[in-house]
């Protein structure tokens, strides 16, 4: 069955993709920081992204929908400049624009499931809805290792992330169930 939803198709593309960079930047997070427990979290993390991109290409390959070569050379670039730059812009910065990207995530897993819902598919809610949920705990973690630091009001200033400002509404004291997830990430 091919999807009739140009934008569908295309952010199931994006994001398949976009796991690779990520999962490239963390190698080179994970890579750049000395404490042992951080490093292990962001493998973890690296894990994640690499488990999101098997289950979008899942998707995609029940709906025939062929990867992007050039969102895979693009992002391929991008995930491994960022991978490099870990080593040289310092410990705050990886942190605070990996929970930045993060944040930003989240909604492409919760609109996924929102488009679907439109077409009248529903059977990926629930991997959608984990994806997203996990892409919240990401953003969290990353949040948590900069929350005090000194760098953190002005960088939420000039970027407009941190422990103010968020790119979801998710809440992680509230989290609903698949069910009553259409709330989340709904464009206005």
């Amino acid at each position: 069955m091919k999807l009739n939803h140009k934008e569908l198709v295309d952010l199931l593309q994006r994001a398949y993709s976009a796991e690779k960079a990520a999962a490239f930047a963390y190698q080179g997070h994970a890579g750049s920081v000395k404490d042992e427990i951080q490093k292990k979290a962001i493998r973890q993390i690296e894990l994640d992204e690499w488990n999101h991109r098997s289950e979008v290409l899942q998707i995609m390959n029940q709906y025939e929908i062929p990867v992007s070569k050039w969102y895979e050379f693009r992002f391929h670039v991008i995930g491994k400049t960022i991978s490099f730059s870990c080593y040289i812009i310092g410990w705050f910065m990886p942190f605070y624009f990996a929970g930045s990207l993060e944040s930003g995530n989240v909604c492409e897993y919760f609109r996924m499931k929102q488009f679907f819902n439109t077409l009248g598919i529903k059977e990926h809610d629930t991997v959608l809805y984990e994806m997203g949920i996990k892409e919240k705990e990401h953003e969290v973690y990353f949040l948590s290792m900069i929350k005090n630091n000194r760098l953190l009001p002005f960088f939420e200033k000039v970027f407009k992330w941190g422990s103010k400002k968020s790119s979801n509404n998710i809440d992680m004291e509230d989290i609903k169930p698949v069910e009553g997830s259409d709330i989340y990430c709904r464009r206005k």
